[in-house]
């Protein structure tokens, strides 16, 4: 872990700063990108790994973030059903313009557009979870409820 933190890394460390909480985001040398070299870095159990996908409505097109259970699939089709519209796969360019991320580091919060944000129930049962923070070898360690205050998600199940 070096001193001076990556830009995107610092502005993940900045939102959660503003955002009242305490939680510090580590770079680490490992990549973190998936959910199984995330939970080996840290040393957890792939289950604590709350993994960032983007989505987009196919209608609207407004950008939709399911915070998910390390091994956990979305039900594209249940989160449709919430959002009231067919769910889109978002592209590589469509999540950094509407997150300021790259996919595999996409954080919970800090997001350059607002997004509608969807948290895995499976998420609440640990006591500490692990989130991208910014880029995909940073993470931060923060617990469940932590997640639901700072994004102001909607607890749902996601499978």
């Amino acid at each position: 872990m070096s001193e001076t933190l990556s830009p995107s890394v610092q502005k993940v460390q900045d939102a959660l700063k503003v955002l009242g909480f305490p939680n510090e985001v580590m770079e680490l040398q490992s990549t973190t990108r998936t959910s199984a070299e995330a939970a080996q870095a840290v040393g957890c159990r792939v289950e604590q790994i709350a993994k960032s996908i983007v989505f987009q409505g196919q209608q609207t097109h407004k950008p939709i973030l399911v915070i998910a259970s390390g091994p956990n699939r979305v039900n594209e089709k249940g989160i449709a059903e919430f959002i009231s519209e067919p769910l889109g796969k978002a592209d590589a360019d469509y999540v950094r313009k509407k997150t300021g991320f790259v996919i595999g580091g996409v954080p919970p919060i800090g997001h350059l557009e607002k997004l509608e944000i969807f948290i895995d129930e499976d998420l609440l049962q640990y006591n500490e979870i692990w989130a991208a923070a910014g880029t995909p070898n940073a993470v931060f360690k923060l617990t469940p409820s932590d997640l639901i205050k700072m994004t102001d998600g909607r607890v749902v199940s996601i499978k």
